[in-house]
């Protein structure tokens, strides 16, 4: 049951592998209370990529068309030769890199622009499954966003057919099981979020694989509240609800997508840390952060991951998950956003195993299945630190 809320919105707006925590702190889940037993000697110099590269994972936050690799990018772009985006894949590191939000999501629009026929929709998912795969991804909720298909002269149940084929081929193939989040885009207006939330809640469109119900694109100007119903639509039909908020607009916009939209997760929810009582109700609530720090980076949203706030996060007590958003658009993956929080945390290999636990248990995969990849975590960690 989605708990209910009072109302509590304020008007404010080298990696290092070293000792085992105490032994009483092992086996707790990350987000139960701080991390202080996990917070290490960062003199202690040990390379930490290779066990991030075989941990077992969830992914939380992380965009389909985002995720094209340059090879599925140039690819594309040179099938529709009348885009702007460049076919040669080291000419897109250039094309990648932003000035600011507002930059980030014009380059980001120019490659949907790219996603035209079922086939294309069809093969970028099936090769961002496979990409996770190869990171040990064993879950992942994909934040798609229909509209800017069905805008684009996509049949709708076409397009619901490629994503669920492909997704049915990568569990199969590769064993990544694969969820969708529908996102409205924020920037599309009313318009886009009436069109989101009937391809959400319509029986006979809906895929099979849809869990929950997002929000993206700017926050600046897009105010959480006027979506509200059509998060309560989503919501009665039975999807959990995800919203983006506080990336690059204050604490208030958390509250905001906390009481309006019913958020079971936040995306980003950077600002939080600026609104001690706002940390407070997420720690108490136990709502996940779904942090993706070089995506902040990236985006301007943060201006050094040394200023990043994820330690205060922790530290409150808030549950966090680390995520790669775009990653390709931010020269990322998902084993490198955990060596990065690794750096800012001071985590060792145990703490690492419960940063991934913690994605598990913030999913909305089954209880067996969370069960499943909790214990091949621990089996892993055990191996390796026995080795």
């Amino acid at each position: 049951m989605r708990p209910a809320y009072d109302d509590p919105r304020t008007t404010d707006q080298p990696i290092t592998r070293a000792r085992p925590p105490p032994r009483a702190a092992r086996g707790r889940r990350l987000g139960e209370e701080p991390l202080t037993e996990h917070l290490v000697d960062p003199d202690v110099p040990r390379d930490l990529h290779a066990f991030i590269a075989g941990l077992p994972k969830a992914e939380l936050h992380v965009h389909h068309v985002g995720s094209a690799s340059p090879r599925i990018v140039s690819e594309l772009a040179a099938r529709h030769a009348d885009s702007k985006v460049p076919t040669d894949p080291e000419a897109l590191v250039d094309y990648f890199t932003f000035t600011d939000f507002a930059h980030f999501i014009d380059v980001y629009l120019s490659v949907v622009d790219l996603i035209r026929t079922p086939e294309d929709v069809r093969l970028l998912t099936y090769e961002v499954a496979r990409d996770m795969a190869r990171q040990q991804v064993r879950y992942a909720e994909l934040t798609i966003t229909p509209f800017s298909s069905t805008r684009r002269g996509i049949d709708e149940g076409a397009f619901m057919d490629a994503i669920e084929d492909a997704r049915k081929a990568a569990e199969a193939e590769f064993g990544t099981v694969l969820r969708w989040c529908f996102d409205i885009p924020g920037e599309a207006g009313l318009e886009s979020a009436e069109e989101t939330a009937r391809l959400a809640t319509d029986d006979r469109l809906r895929p099979e694989g849809l869990v929950s119900f997002g929000l993206g694109g700017p926050e600046i100007g897009v105010a959480r509240p006027q979506f509200k119903p059509y998060f309560d639509r989503a919501i009665a039909a039975g999807l959990h609800s995800v919203p983006h908020a506080g990336e690059t607009t204050g604490p208030q916009t958390v509250w905001d997508a906390l009481i309006d939209l019913r958020a079971e997760r936040i995306g980003h929810g950077t600002s939080s840390a600026q609104d001690p009582k706002l940390l407070a109700h997420l720690a108490e609530r136990r709502i996940p952060l779904e942090v993706c720090p070089t995506s902040n980076i990236a985006t301007r949203a943060v201006r050094t991951l040394d200023e990043h706030p994820i330690k205060e996060f922790v530290r409150a007590g808030v549950p966090v998950t680390i995520n790669s958003d775009d990653p390709p658009m931010f020269g990322t993956d998902l084993n490198n956003e955990y060596a990065v929080a690794a750096r800012l945390l001071g985590l060792d290999e145990r703490g690492l195993a419960d940063l991934a636990k913690n994605g598990v248990e913030a999913s909305f995969l089954d209880a067996p299945g969370k069960a499943r990849i909790a214990d091949e975590i621990d089996t892993y960690t055990a191996a390796w630190l026995a080795s």
